[in-house]
Formats: C-alpha cells, structure tokens, sequence
C-alpha cells in the first residue's frame, strides 16, 4: 500500500517564471487545487460541519485567479502544495501512532475494520452483548 506521504512527496514541484510557461502555470495550479481539495476531503472530511475548509480554499483560488505576478503566483502555489503535504504527512503520522499503538486505545478502530472487512466478504458482524 502506498502511503499518501508517498504519493504527495515524490512529485517535484519545480516553478519557471517564464511567461510562456502560463498555460502550464495554469494547469499546475489547478493539480495543486485538486489535490488539495482531495487532502481536505480525505483527512478533515466533507461533512455540512466541516464545510468551510473547502469554501475557503475554494474562495482563495478563486480571489487569487486574477493575480499577475508571477512570483505572487508561484507563492501561492507552493503554499497550497506545501498546505497538501502538511494535511497528508500529519494523517500519515496520525495512522503510524495507531498502527504502533502508542497510548491510544484502539478497541474502536479494531471493531471498524473489522466490520470493514467482513462487509467486503459479504458478512456482517453479531453486536456483542454487554449487560
């Protein structure tokens, strides 16, 4: 299984401040926005509550669309890039911890996957009566 911090890390991210380079300027930011957008979803989640996160990044690409600064530009790029690897790398972390058990009861996360699991195989697990 390759991890998200893998994913996220192993691309370069290199920026040329050539004007002819715009179109490509253009499409990596909108890769970073993407991406973005799939690291808030994945690791803060899409729920009414959490709605903000999205409407936020959604507002400032969308402010930011009329910028004609090439350094600006590339700033703000690399900030939502380097945003992406945070949320990624911290989610990451944050499975490590669990996977090695360091204080964190996982009586939880145990039952989840494992209904996970044998809902993939077309089962369903018995509740476990507790008097």
């Amino acid at each position: 299984m390759q991890s998200s911090l893998e994913e996220i890390g192993s691309e370069s991210f290199v920026f040329t401040p050539d004007s002819r380079n715009m179109g490509s300027e253009t499409m990596r930011a909108a890769k970073v926005y993407r991406d973005l957008l799939k690291a808030v979803k994945k690791n803060i989640g899409d729920s009414g509550s959490k709605k903000h996160f999205r409407d936020y990044i959604t507002d400032e690409f969308r402010k930011n669309a009329s910028l004609s600064d090439q350094a600006a530009i590339e700033s703000k790029i690399k900030l939502a890039h380097n945003y992406t690897f945070l949320l990624n790398s911290v989610h990451h972390h944050k499975e490590l911890l669990f996977s090695y058990n360091i204080a964190v009861d996982r009586t939880d996360e145990m039952k989840r996957v494992l209904r996970k699991s044998a809902a993939s195989v077309g089962l369903r697990l018995p509740d476990v009566y507790q008097p």
